[in-house]
């Protein structure tokens, strides 16, 4: 089974290069496009202050993280789960900027960027010219955002992780464990829905598509063929 981990951070702020750290990591497994339910969620205790436009967007204070391990006390469990395997984040270069900074703090390999899928990159290559953040994506494909009223990392990654079934190709039935065929049957009910849908077209549109038809195809091989259909056929 194909395995992929969703990603997300949060951070002190915006530059690793300038000393911010991460203070939050979750990761979740998908197998097959499907979360499994399983993940690795910590926060972290940076070491430093959080900048006030950080904090507003994520809502963790620096008071709140006394205490919490250090980024060396988890990095082994959070490799143990990301493993070999590809690594969805949205606007993934930011996530995988701080965590080779982390990395690289301890002497550790940075992450290979051929592991790395950007689904910010693949809704502006699918939705050229519209909103490419998390709750535009989420709001297009009618994604409950009820409960992001700040960034969280293990949220921000459960609702990752639906948008990013929507951009490969499709929302599965659900976002659990299913059966093989479960899945396979909520899929042929979808199909007969969406095939068995009637749209109502009055002759006022028809008679508009087929003056732009005629802009581009000039005695088009479907009126031949409507008009040789016996009644009641076309």
């Amino acid at each position: 089974m194909m395995r992929e981990v969703v990603l997300d951070t949060e951070t002190t702020g915006l530059e690793p290069e300038a000393g911010h750290r991460i203070i939050e990591v979750c990761c979740l497994e998908l197998r097959n496009h499907v979360p499994t339910g399983r993940h690795f969620h910590a926060f972290v205790d940076p070491g430093r202050d959080i900048e006030p436009d950080a904090e507003r967007v994520h809502g963790i204070s620096r008071a709140s993280l006394i205490g919490k391990p250090a980024f060396a006390e988890i990095v082994d469990q959070l490799l143990d789960f990301l493993g070999e395997d590809p690594i969805v984040a949205h606007n993934a270069p930011f996530d995988f900027a701080f965590l080779d900074a982390e990395f690289a703090r301890l002497a550790l390999p940075p992450l290979d960027r051929a592991r790395m899928v950007d689904t910010a990159a693949l809704a502006r290559r699918k939705y050229p010219g519209l909103p490419a953040s998390l709750d535009a994506l989420c709001r297009r494909f009618d994604i409950d955002l009820s409960q992001r009223t700040t960034h969280n990392a293990l949220l921000d990654c459960k609702l990752l992780a639906e948008v990013y079934l929507e951009l490969i190709g499709g929302r599965q039935p659900a976002l659990g464990l299913v059966t093989p065929a479960a899945s396979r049957a909520a899929s042929r009910t979808e199909v007969v829905a969406r095939t068995q849908r009637r749209v109502t077209v009055t002759a006022e549109e028809a008679e508009a598509h087929a003056a732009f038809l005629a802009r581009f195809v000039k005695d088009p091989i479907w009126t031949r063929l409507d008009a040789a259909a016996p009644a009641g056929e076309a």
